[in-house]
């Protein structure tokens, strides 16, 4: 039996403890049960595991890291036991493929965790739902109301005044440190909120409601991406042991408290006049839809959660990484900002439509995806029907992880896997974020790939280019870079980056525009 290593459960330690002989007995006899019913199911391998318990005390926080490391022992394919329930981990593309694409509509399900059913609204979002016909219309209804380009373009200017009050707001600032996370969060939720309800969240200088926010959205992230006694014990899940459920209620009031406020005063006001946001469209397909698959305002909240946890963290944080990278390697910054002041010039600001011609600086970006990929084993996918994955059996409701961070790490596949080089993706420019290359797939693959791959592109690669093309950027004097991850279902830097900006432009009125 493997000893735990760094447990993921709360301190203190969970242990075994001391007990009877006739209690040790029956845990023996439930292990040896469970190994006699892997080798008759053929299961994939893995490591052995406590009785009862499985290999819960054996995981670390960072289970992207942890998966990783024990998938080198027991291969691409490997099975756990966490608890009651049958995990497996995927980390090779040839496997990958077979589940997101081979199999693709079998591995369309999710195994819904209690902090999912109860942050989402029962699950009854975009991520969590069912694959079926409701499934199709919420994501439809995204895809063709807010997340496709030509509704993308019409919101350009709303994008632009936003990430200007970002410039605006970073100048005042110029020559200390400021929370370049935080900034860009602050950023992508105003740009977020807008596009969904036409207001504002928050002013650059409301700081304390931002950082504040910024926390909330932290913690729902991380809770969803830790593993849960609950999940893995059912009969224990009213003892909410980790208080994992009691804190996501906390945080499902809150947001779901400026939820209601908003939608009522929209109702009140009999729906914006002359407004064309999402929400007036939600609104108005809940009372007009179709009866066999009916939207309702429990669904309308859900989307809306949807889109501000998920199109938030994921940014700024995609963000955060490119900029600390850069100031990791100054000369990949300066090579990026010589492609913007050619593109651009140094009389004018950066504008949506010069991202075609980063060819660099969308490398940047796509380097820092594979390193930092936002979901780093996606969100888990669970199969409907007993399916064969590798020449081993996977069972209906085994919660199935594609490790997408070691995979994109993988050295069989990746030259020096481990440096931030991004001139690979421009001898190499096969790789796109379209699913179809299971070497790197940052955004997923089949039917359930990210919807919001288009927006998210746009957001980040002009955050970037005005960031580079307004400022000079550089650490504060005696500070050293700490690139260590914090893994939740969203992946983050586990140390903010703070980061000097000074101007760089000429002209002091680009500044206001």
């Amino acid at each position: 039996m493997e000893p735990p290593a760094r447990p993921w459960l709360a301190q203190p330690r969970l242990e075994i403890g001391h007990t009877n002989a006739l209690v040790l007995v029956a845990l023996t006899l439930i292990a040896t049960i469970y190994a006699i019913a892997k080798r008759k199911q053929r299961l994939p391998p893995g490591p052995r595991g406590w009785p009862l318990l499985g290999n819960l005390p054996s995981l670390d926080p960072n289970l992207h890291e942890c998966f990783a490391s024990l998938s080198k022992r027991h291969g691409p394919l490997m099975s756990l036991r966490l608890g009651t329930k049958l995990a497996v981990v995927i980390s090779s593309p040839e496997l990958a493929r077979e589940v997101l694409k081979d199999h693709d509509v079998t591995f369309a399900n999710r195994d819904v965790p209690a902090a999912a059913l109860r942050i989402a609204y029962g699950g009854s979002d975009i991520v969590w739902t069912p694959h079926g016909p409701l499934w199709r219309l919420l994501r439809k209804v995204c895809v063709r109301e807010l997340l496709n380009s030509t509704i993308l373009d019409s919101l350009y200017t709303l994008r632009r005044r936003q990430t200007r009050a970002t410039v605006r707001e970073m100048l005042h600032k110029a020559g200390t440190p400021v929370n370049v996370g935080a900034h860009m969060f602050l950023t992508a939720l105003n740009i977020i909120t807008n596009m969904l309800w036409g207001k504002d969240s928050g002013d650059q200088d409301d700081w304390a409601k931002a950082v504040e926010f910024r926390r909330l959205v932290g913690e729902i992230t991380e809770l969803l991406g830790r593993p849960n006694v609950s999940d893995l014990l059912p009969l224990l899940r009213p003892l909410d042991l980790q208080g994992i459920e009691k804190k996501m209620g906390g945080l499902f009031v809150r947001f779901d408290g400026i939820f209601n406020e908003i939608i009522e005063q929209r109702m009140k006001d009999g729906g914006k006049e002359g407004s064309h946001d999402f929400l007036n469209y939600l609104l108005d397909l809940k009372d007009k839809g179709d009866p066999k698959t009916p939207l309702t305002m429990t669904h309308i909240k859900a989307l809306l959660m949807d889109m501000v946890v998920g199109g938030t963290d994921t940014t700024s944080n995609t963000v955060e990484w490119a900029m600390a990278h850069m100031l990791e390697k100054p000369e990949i910054m300066k090579r990026a900002q010589e492609e913007v002041d050619r593109v651009v010039g140094t009389s004018t600001t950066v504008e949506e439509s010069h991202l075609s011609h980063f060819v660099y600086l969308d490398a940047i970006v796509k380097e820092v995806l594979r390193l930092h990929p936002a979901l780093p084993l996606l969100v888990p996918h669970c199969p409907s029907a007993p399916c064969t994955v590798g020449g081993y059996n996977v069972p209906t409701g085994t919660r199935v992880f594609i490790n997408v961070w070691s995979i994109q790490r993988d050295p069989a596949h990746w030259d020096r896997p481990l440096e931030f080089d991004p001139e690979r993706f421009l001898r190499e420019p096969k790789w796109d974020f379209s699913g179809r290359d299971f070497e790197y797939f940052p955004f997923g693959s089949g039917r359930r790939i990210c919807a919001g791959i288009a927006m998210a592109n746009r957001m980040v690669n002009y955050s970037v280019a005005t960031l580079l093309h307004s400022f000079e950027w550089c650490l504060p004097e005696g500070e050293k870079l700490d690139m260590a991850e914090k893994f939740g279902i969203v992946l983050k830097k586990a140390v903010p980056l703070l980061a000097i900006p000074e101007p760089r432009l000429s002209d002091p009125a680009l500044y206001e525009e």
